[in-house]
């Protein structure tokens, strides 16, 4: 790393360790701060903006350095990053990663090699206490780490309790039975305006990908096998888009349409049976202001081919890292606000807190006491699924490959494609992309 930081890491650290929760920053006296001017700028996705700011705000607090928070739309973090860099501007000195695009932050260097910087405050990082199936596809790029897990992303299955009942159905444990019970809840109620399923189908790859890759995950696919070939024209993949465009036309109307924002609102107001959501859906059900489903709604894991739910896999959808700008100015000052977005106090802080957008990425945190008081029925599926949950590709080329399978799903969703099309379309642009 480059020496250039305006106040050193000394002072920074003065203090010592010992009031939140051992780590470094907790012990920091804010006086001795308050007299630089030195201000930090991050580069933060929207949904993720209520997590920033209590970061921010306690990192002010404790040592009198302003964070700026830049907010980003969701789908166009990284070309913000490389836009903002290419130009000269150099505004970030951190920047939030979609956890997919960390190969391409290193391979393109725009974010530093923070490998021998974690290794240096591993006791106040603790990088064991990271879920490591989430640490390690968030932060690795051939053998080093270039981020620090932020939100630790998976879905589960959401349904209505009060629907289901009223139906007299039961949840699905298997897929066929979800698009049997989707169809069957969209034929006895969409006069009502209520469909069987919130399908989330907007062509971005944070979204639409992540629909796909819970059958993906399910029935035995992975995106690329162990030699780093795709597998889009696999038996299991064609399986997997079958199933989803079975599903389309008895889901949320126009699902290519529907992105998260517009997918949480159709749950929420009880206008969907089942939808597929991020682990913190149980915190908006229960304490949004305009949820209409409060103690009527449960949650399983997601299903699976034959219904045995101890063979469910989650897959690893969206998740963020924070990495360190390769242009800051004030690396020092950079990284200590990075390693306290992602430390220990405030990964327990922002996963069981409404609003937050941040679903769990530390052991010691979803395990907590305030993140089971916070997302009770949740917590038992969440500590479960991100310890064995498939991982997206994280090569160089991962943001191109996905834009496409994004797109063609899309495609597919709108019924312009059939999935074997689809599938078949997808694995000669990935073919023709990775050689």
């Amino acid at each position: 790393m480059k020496s250039k930081p305006t106040i050193s890491r000394r002072t920074l650290l003065k203090s010592g360790s010992a009031a939140l929760g051992g780590t470094l920053l907790g012990g920091l006296a804010a006086p001795a701060l308050a007299q630089t001017s030195d201000e930090l700028t991050v580069m933060i996705a929207q949904p993720h903006v209520g997590g920033a700011k209590i970061a921010a705000a306690t990192f002010e607090e404790k040592t009198g350095v302003k964070v700026n928070i830049d907010v980003i739309p969701l789908g166009q973090v990284y070309q913000q990053v490389a836009l903002d860099q290419q130009s000269g501007a150099n505004r970030y000195d951190v920047f939030q990663c979609w956890y997919c695009t960390i190969g391409a932050v290193a391979a393109n260097g725009l974010g530093q090699d923070i490998t021998d910087l974690i290794e240096r405050d591993k006791a106040e990082i603790q990088p064991d206490d990271y879920i490591q199936n989430v640490y390690n596809p968030y932060s690795l790029y051939n053998g080093r780490r270039f981020g620090l897990p932020f939100d630790g992303d998976s879905h589960a299955l959401y349904y209505n309790k009060e629907i289901f009942e009223r139906l007299g159905e039961k949840p699905p444990t298997t897929w066929t039975e979800l698009n049997a019970i989707s169809a069957r809840v969209t034929e006895q109620l969409k006069g009502d305006g209520v469909h069987g399923h919130s399908l989330i189908g907007l062509p971005v790859p944070l979204l639409n990908v992540s629909t796909f890759a819970n059958r993906v995950a399910n029935f035995g696919a992975e995106f690329l096998d162990a030699d780093g070939n795709p597998t889009l024209d696999t038996p299991e993949m064609l399986a997997a888009a079958q199933s989803i465009a079975e599903l389309a036309p008895n889901a949320s109307p126009t699902p290519p349409e529907v992105g998260y924002t517009e997918g949480l609102a159709l749950f929420l107001s009880g206008k969907a049976a089942m939808t597929e959501g991020w682990m913190d859906l149980g915190i908006n059900a229960q304490q949004d202001a305009d949820s209409k489903i409060k103690d009527q709604w449960g949650v399983l894991p997601l299903p699976t081919l034959d219904g045995d739910a101890s063979k469910s896999r989650a897959a690893l959808n969206a998740g963020w890292s924070l990495c360190l700008s390769s242009k800051t100015e004030k690396e020092e000052l950079a990284w200590e606000f990075l390693k306290w977005a992602s430390g220990v106090e405030m990964a327990e802080t922002m996963i069981a807190t409404n609003g937050t957008g941040i679903d769990p990425f530390r052991r010691s945190a979803v395990n907590s006491e305030a993140y089971v008081t916070a997302n009770a029925q949740s917590q038992p599926i969440v500590s479960v699924a991100l310890e064995n949950a498939m991982s997206w590709p994280t090569v160089p080329d991962a943001p191109q490959l996905l834009e496409i399978l994004s797109r063609d799903l899309a495609s597919m969703l709108a019924g312009n494609k059939s999935p074997e099309d689809t599938m078949k379309g997808v694995q000669r642009a990935w073919d023709r992309i990775l050689g």
